[in-house]
């Protein structure tokens, strides 16, 4: 009985608030068959650390001068258009229920991937930063993956110990980069000798990314690799 009223609940639901296309604005769904076909994807090639497109699989020149700490990070998208304004709902407007359907388009591209993963681990807000929005964006996309993927999620380990300003306030890569400096740690060593799979939104520099990764690293994890829906370029 229950998957049948699970299935009724989900159809009065659709019923009393229907979903409307971010894209087109067509009933039926957040994200229609038509935009999802749309979205300004990444192809390779990519540089194997940043993921950012370019004409070759060699370091691109930013990361040749990055001494970063993470081992890559992946995104399927360009943060642009349609996958632009899905994240932008999620994150300043409350529309949570678009999760699962950016969760399937996570979940999609992490099964073309060949990166070692162990668990998900979400990229954590600070505890004022939550109290302010109800909710990390984050944290909803890993456990919606999660679901899909098979895979565990720990959320619990990593934490964001400072309250720094929105790296979108931020003008340069380096003022992002010494932005995130530090403010992460991680609570134990659960994560010691596992290969975890960061989980975000939206990557810009990166320099949030790779402050993770040092974090988890010190604290014994073997790899760290990063899966965003979307990313600058």
């Amino acid at each position: 009985m229950l998957p049948k009223l699970a299935r009724f609940k989900g159809m009065a639901l659709d019923l009393l608030f229907p979903q409307w296309c971010i894209g087109c604005g067509v009933e039926g769904s957040f994200l229609c068959q038509v935009c999802r076909r749309s979205l300004p994807r990444i192809n390779p090639p990519i540089c194997p650390r940043c993921g950012k497109p370019q004409s070759s699989e060699q370091l691109c020149p930013g990361c040749v001068e990055w001494s970063a700490t993470i081992d890559g990070i992946r995104s399927p998208f360009r943060f642009e258009g349609v996958i632009r304004e899905a994240v932008h709902q999620l994150k300043y407007r409350n529309l949570r229920a678009i999760v699962s359907s950016l969760a399937e388009l996570l979940d999609d591209y992490l099964r073309t991937l060949t990166i070692p993963v162990d668990v998900l681990v979400p990229v954590p807000l600070h505890r004022k930063r939550l109290r302010e929005r109800g909710y990390n964006q984050s944290l909803l996309l890993a456990k919606g993956l999660g679901k899909l993927s098979g895979l565990p999620l720990v959320d619990n380990c990593l934490i964001r110990q400072t309250n720094t300003p929105p790296q979108a306030r931020t003008s340069t890569v380096e003022e992002r980069r010494d932005n995130v400096v530090g403010i992460f740690s991680c609570r134990d060593a659960c994560l010691r000798d596992k290969q975890v799979l960061l989980i975000d939104d939206v990557a810009t520099s990166g320099a949030t990314l790779d402050a993770c990764a040092a974090s988890l690293k010190a604290s014994g994890a073997i790899s760290v690799w990063a899966l965003v829906l979307a990313r600058e370029v």
